[in-house]
């Protein structure tokens, strides 16, 4: 029976056959300002000739998987409601065969150990498009006192780089897609972040950390870049006519809200202390082993300089004689997926899941003893 994996994320679905590669594609149906009765799903974008100002819906499709079984991701702690109207889907809508719903970290950790098998404990540090979550597992099971979320993730970040880009320079509320480029392509994670802001204060070429992005026009420019530093233009305007966005210590402010999230007035932990926060909840004995098996997955642990910085923040505030590992796995946006591509092949799968037989005899019931969301 072949098993699909669904790493069901905000920004991105992480789907494939547990015997075939990953796709990757935009968790959203969408509609154009231009073709407003045409609806764009996942990677259609890419028909899109202009992707400026897009309208968000919610998706919905009707397919059949009578002789499939499901690995499908959810949020620590999801609503018992949702938890039900999932159930639902999978097995009424969808016809499943069988289906195990489970949090993506589980699936990092299950990754992480498979990697790893003398390791006994990891936290699994998940910084997605809506929230950062924290999580500690010992030998596969997650430690439920340890979780931590922080209401961070990647989309406050861009919504905060439209706000600050609309005030300073031009006005970019509409322009989500757009945005949320130029923050995947331009921003880093400062390591010395008031040396950083000072050098963004100097003028013209003294200011290394200044870049010009040049923004698409979705006619000669399909998607936005960086100009080489060699071809910057500080003094004057540039005679191309290309439209272009300056920006100096918004690369480093924005993503520096990982870290500080009081910053904007977000009364809440930055990822380090929250970290720390976590693994002070856990049984003394077994602190060491966290501190040195922290992985870091989701999209905002891309940024330049956020292992690193993050390392070096956790070294400051953990106990002096404990070591501290922070380990970045080779494709963190996909590291759960492929936990579940493992998981789908291991021996006791089939004692994880819920069969359709099962939930139409016991209904929800079943699918609460089992799966420990």
């Amino acid at each position: 029976m072949a098993t699909l994996v669904l790493d069901n994320g905000a920004y991105t679905a992480k789907i494939g056959y547990s015997l075939e590669k990953v796709s990757i594609i935009p968790n959203c149906q969408f509609r154009s300002k231009t073709s407003r009765l045409k609806t764009f799903t996942a990677n259609q974008l890419d028909e899109i000739k202009d992707p400026s100002g897009l309208f968000y819906i919610l998706p919905f499709q009707k397919v059949e998987f009578a002789d499939t079984s499901i690995v499908i991701t959810e949020p620590y702690f999801n609503f018992s409601l949702i938890q039900e109207s999932m159930n639902e889907i999978l097995f009424e809508e969808y016809q499943f065969q069988s289906a195990l719903r489970i949090n993506a970290g589980s699936l990092s950790a299950h990754h992480y150990f498979h990697t790893k098998p003398t390791e006994l404990c990891c936290l699994v540090v998940d910084s997605g498009f809506s929230f950062t979550h924290i999580a500690p597992y010992c030998r596969s099971k997650k430690m439920k006192d340890g979780i931590r979320r922080i209401n961070v993730g990647g989309k406050l970040l861009t919504n905060h780089l439209k706000e600050i880009i609309s005030y300073r320079q031009l006005h970019v509320m509409d322009e989500t897609h757009v945005i949320n480029q130029v923050k995947e392509d331009v921003c880093y994670v400062s390591q010395q972040f008031y040396k950083d802001m000072e050098i963004a204060q100097m003028k013209a070429e003294e200011n290394t950390l200044m870049r010009d992005y040049v923004l698409p026009d979705f006619s000669s420019i399909k998607k936005g870049f960086c100009k080489p530093r060699e071809e910057m233009v500080f003094n004057g305007k540039y005679k191309t006519g290309e439209q272009i966005l300056r920006l100096a210590n918004e690369r480093f402010a924005v993503p520096e809200m990982l870290f500080h999230p009081s910053d904007i007035g977000i009364q809440e932990m930055g990822i380090p202390e929250a970290i720390v926060d976590s693994i002070q909840s856990l049984p003394e004995e077994m602190q060491p082993h966290f501190y040195q098996n922290i992985v870091l997955t989701g999209g905002n642990t891309l940024f330049p300089g956020f292992r690193e910085r993050l390392e070096a923040e956790l070294r400051s505030l953990a106990p002096a004689h404990l070591p501290v590992s922070v380990i970045l796995p080779e494709n963190p946006v996909c590291y759960s997926w492929e936990g579940g591509k493992l998981l789908a092949h291991t021996p006791d799968y089939d004692e994880m899941v819920v069969t359709r037989e099962d939930y139409e005899e016991n209904g929800h019931c079943i699918c609460e003893d089992k799966f420990d969301i």
